[in-house]
């Protein structure tokens, strides 16, 4: 598929007739290259980009979806939204979706060349909790990795609970880390407990997800810029989720709690 038919695929949230990575000699570099070919389309339309999203974060689910390491893509004006304006997300167009609770940062500023976890720390306005919705179009979430890459990284919608000043927070890159790494969440759906993760399975904590993603970004020719936010992976494994299922889930660090209802 180019890029206009990938897009398609994810504006009407229908199934792909086959992997991405059937192609011969198709590897990440052209996966990459796909899903900037669409990001160029979606910046033509008129959508806004509003920071990146981190996939595969979570070392303890890579051997349930094949993989060996970290994906990242586009967060959109189109796919944000926040939840002190509504709880509550249609799945129209979303294909097969499952939910991921996760820890967002935003940013004050560009950090500088191959930052130091201080120095990035340093760069960081706010932080808070997240669902991320993730989809899927290949049947029963079946892919190899450049798929996922080609699959705009399975972004849906990131839902945004309250921010958080990093100044509230801790006073450093160190603590930050510390305290985000042994910090615990609890996923619950129609309030039954479904798991719960550690922020040690993110890369060993959200903030090193955020360093090395950043190097990686930028070996794509992009950068960060004041106001993006970055959501870093899930805590947990992601769930499948329907129309008129309420969850939540319950981050001990920053001690929070974020709710969320699906419909049509």
């Amino acid at each position: 598929m180019n890029s206009q038919q990938l897009l398609q695929h994810l504006d009407e949230a229908t199934l792909w007739q086959k992997p991405q990575s059937d192609a011969p000699k198709y590897d990440l570099k052209k996966a990459y290259q796909d899903a900037k070919d669409v990001r160029q389309i979606r910046l033509n339309r008129g959508e806004i980009p509003k920071g990146y999203k981190i996939g595969f974060t979570n070392r303890t689910i890579w051997q349930r979806y094949n993989v060996s390491g970290p994906i990242w893509g586009t967060v959109w004006d189109t796919t944000l939204s926040h939840f002190n304006k509504s709880k509550s997300l249609s799945l129209s167009l979303i294909c097969q979706p499952r939910i991921e609770p996760e820890i967002v940062f935003s940013l004050s500023k560009t950090p500088p060349k191959s930052p130091t976890l201080q120095q990035l720390f340093e760069c960081i306005d706010w932080i808070a909790p997240c669902f991320e919705i993730v989809q899927c179009h290949l049947p029963d979430w079946k892919f190899q990795i450049e798929d996922t890459v080609a699959d705009c990284g399975l972004h849906a919608h990131l839902k945004m609970g309250q921010p958080i000043p990093i100044q509230q927070i801790a006073p450093n890159a160190e603590q930050l880390h510390q305290q985000l790494s042994n910090a615990q969440c609890q996923l619950f759906k129609n309030s039954l407990p479904i798991d719960s993760g550690k922020g040690s399975y993110v890369l060993d904590s959200p903030l090193h997800a955020f360093q090395f993603f950043l190097e990686e970004l930028r070996h794509e020719g992009l950068d960060i810029q004041a106001h993006d936010v970055v959501t870093t992976g899930t805590w947990t494994d992601a769930y499948a989720v329907q129309a008129g299922e309420h969850w939540h889930a319950e981050f001990s660090f920053p001690s929070t709690r974020i709710d969320i209802e699906f419909s049509k």
